[in-house]
């Protein structure tokens, strides 16, 4: 017998007797009340939201909630408090010293409080490099779980895209807390 029969033999002679596995009946959350649910979800994130209400004026919102913002950059129709198109640059390096961004999301994760953005714009740096983000989301597109976010048409339909939830944030440096670190220090879901 052959060093490597002698040590399938051990192996098998000390073989475990294998179990049936469970069956899997798992059931992803879902959520009764969603605009609550993903409102308590993005204030646990570090996020704010507001609520749109029929005739009211989004630009309205935007400056109530950012009133110290000299620099607003969005290039979605309708955002006339915007004071840049940042499709309208050059160089996405103009965009630094940008105060609120304005973009879409195109949905929200109820369990997480993430927001599926796409770009939309130009320049993927208007997400990160603004001082606060404001999202626009439609309150209709909230889905409970990431297993409905996958399963989305279009979360495979983009260029390029990433979750966003709540301000940018780290520990890891002396495991102190910062805000702000590598992206927006504020983020606000607008709930049109």
């Amino acid at each position: 017998m052959s060093s490597r029969d002698d040590i399938l033999a051990r192996l098998q002679a000390h073989a475990i007797t294998p179990e049936k596995r469970p069956e899997m009946d798992f059931k992803p959350l879902a959520f009764d009340n969603p605009v609550e649910q993903f409102e308590r979800i993005l204030k646990v994130a570090g996020a704010n939201s507001l609520r749109l209400e029929p005739g009211q004026d989004v630009n309205d919102l935007i400056r109530t909630a950012y009133p110290e913002a000299r620099t607003i950059a969005s290039n979605l129709p309708g955002i006339t408090c915007a004071t840049v198109n940042p499709d309208l640059l050059d160089d996405p390096r103009a965009l630094d010293g940008t105060d609120v961004a304005v973009i879409r999301g195109e949905f929200g994760v109820l369990e997480n409080g993430m927001v599926w953005v796409k770009q939309q714009t130009r320049y993927k740096a208007l997400f990160f490099i603004s001082e606060a983000l404001v999202i626009l989301l439609d309150r209709r597109a909230l889905v409970n779980n990431m297993h409905e976010a996958y399963a989305r048409p279009d979360f495979d339909d983009f260029g390029y895209g990433c979750f966003i939830a709540g301000p940018s944030k780290t520990a890891d440096i002396e495991q102190a807390l910062v805000i702000g670190a590598h992206g927006a220090r504020a983020v606000t879901v607008i709930l049109e």
